[in-house]
């Protein structure tokens, strides 16, 4: 019998873990990491695959379409004992190895002699906490995030729960599985899930550790277990609840949870009847529907609203009212103002982060790069906002996968991430733009559509975002907080900036 060569785990918990094992039963290994993509394709930045030097093979970077080669450009990295960057797609120079979706992967191999990193990731994620891994192509340091592994809480009886655990096991996922049945019990012991309880009353429920990476799924309808089970799972940030039964079985449980004194808003988080499909008869389609429904809330909740958006910076002001030199430039708790602003907006993985800067603004400019922005001059900053508002423009526009430009201005450190999520969460289809609204005036920070890039490239005259803004349509505002909206243009703005920290 042929031995497996290669295993196909899609998380990255699962590859580091193989990977792990390789290296400490004496195998050499590297670790290949998907670091860019353009157009098309099946895995996210971010992927991981694991090599061994004799051939073997956990995770994937692709359809298959490139897999195979990467095993043996890693081995080659390994005998070479050299790292290796890869490009596979358009412009390649692997001419016999088109990509079917018609896009570019860059692909960085690493060999791993000291683990060290890999094993402290593995065990923030099984800690259920975010991990993150970095990589230094070239001169740039690639920092990548990874979520815990969705996890599945079921508490249940009969086949429909049987048959989700059964399922959500099959597809990778952790999976705790509460039964009151003590016949349900012992098939489930047979499926090798992750966790498996005995339920006894439903005045003694077992505690449980839900997070946000977490679904419960009520899988049967029991007035005598469902009230407290759901009352138990609100108690707790998981990004779904679901609770199987028709549309009145729903609302007949939902009255007797607000009766049971659960707030109305807490209430709204369970979803019911559970699934996708509705009025389906049959467990295994049951498990599936509610699966799908699962996968997609759970796709919402960890997608990465940054990945197909670019951030323009614009840091070229002349400073011309600040008394003391370079505004950007004055300290601000330990570092300047304009590190303050890259260094945040850094955190995030925006698909492309353009700064545009005045010209020889050397100093300015080392700042950026430091913090790996791309650093775009301005010819004619003396032009005002809107010179270097359309020049980031065109520089994003150019790319076809940037879908949303945020803006952002240099002399306000104070802007937080909530804001900016509100932002992008602002920005439904057919919306145009968002802005920041601060004492009735749209303001920046602001996010626009790709589809109103034209527009703001086609405006005539010294127009800055707000004109330009109050001439497209459907557009919307987000509040900004009156110490969130705080600009530097004198030294005295400064000093208050100062007091706000140090207050």
């Amino acid at each position: 019998m042929t031995s497996v060569q290669s295993t196909y785990e899609a998380h990255a918990q699962d590859v580091i873990a193989r990977l792990l094992d390789w290296h400490k039963s004496g195998k050499r290994v590297a670790i290949a990491v998907i670091t860019e993509t353009v157009g098309g394709g099946v895995r996210a930045l971010g992927s991981l695959m694991a090599i061994t030097a004799d051939g073997l093979s956990a995770g994937y970077l692709s359809g298959g379409c490139i897999d195979s080669d990467i095993v043996l450009q890693a081995q080659r990295s390994l005998e070479e004992n050299s790292p290796m960057a890869l490009h596979y797609g358009q412009g390649s120079r692997f001419i016999d190895l088109p990509l079917p979706c018609g896009g570019t992967i860059h692909v960085y191999i690493e060999p791993i002699y000291d683990p060290s990193k890999l094993r402290t990731t593995l065990s923030t994620l099984r800690a259920r906490s975010v991990g993150s891994l970095e990589f230094t192509v070239g001169s740039e340091t690639i920092k990548f995030d990874y979520n815990p592994k969705l996890r599945l809480r079921i508490a249940g009886r009969g086949a429909d729960c049987l048959d989700l655990a059964r399922l959500a096991t099959a597809s990778g996922l952790e999976v705790h599985l509460q039964l009151p049945d003590t016949n349900d019990y012992a098939v489930a012991d047979q499926i090798g899930v992750s966790k498996l309880e005995l339920l006894k009353t439903p005045e003694t429920l077992p505690l449980v550790s839900d997070d946000p990476w977490t679904a419960f799924a009520l899988m049967f309808h029991d007035r005598h277990w469902e009230t407290a089970l759901l009352q138990q799972a609100l108690e707790y940030p998981s990004f779904y609840i679901g609770a199987v039964g028709s549309p009145r079985t729903h609302a007949i449980r939902c009255q007797e949870l607000s009766l049971s004194g659960v707030p109305q808003h807490e209430v709204a988080r369970v979803h019911g009847p559970i699934g996708l499909v509705p009025s389906l008869r049959e467990s295994s389609s049951i498990a599936v529907s509610t699966l799908a429904e699962i996968i997609a809330a759970f796709q919402t909740h960890t997608h990465n609203i940054y990945a197909e958006s670019a951030v323009v910076l614009l840091a070229a002001g002349q400073s011309s009212r600040f008394e003391a030199g370079d505004k950007l430039l004055a300290d601000l708790r330990g570092q300047s103002v304009l590190a303050t602003v890259a260094s945040k907006a850094g955190e995030k993985r925006f698909r492309s982060r353009i700064a545009i800067t005045g010209r020889q603004q050397h100093q300015r400019q080392a700042t950026l790069k430091a913090y790996h922005w791309s650093v775009v001059e301005n010819p004619a900053p003396e032009h005002g906002l809107s010179s270097s508002l359309r020049l980031g423009i065109q520089v994003t526009q150019a790319n076809s996968d940037i879908q949303s430009v945020l803006v952002l201005l240099a002399d306000m450190p104070f802007v937080p991430d909530e804001h900016i999520e509100a932002l992008y969460a602002a920005l439904k289809p057919g919306v145009t733009a968002v802005m920041s609204e601060f004492e009735g005036k749209p303001t920046p920070p602001a996010l626009f559509a790709r589809a109103s890039l034209s527009e703001i490239l086609a405006a005539e005259g010294d127009q800055g975002a707000r004109k330009i803004f109050k001439s497209l349509s459907n557009t919307v505002t987000v509040p900004l907080r009156p110490e969130h909206a705080i600009d530097i243009d004198t030294v005295s703005d400064l000093e208050a900036m100062r007091e706000v920290l140090h207050g």
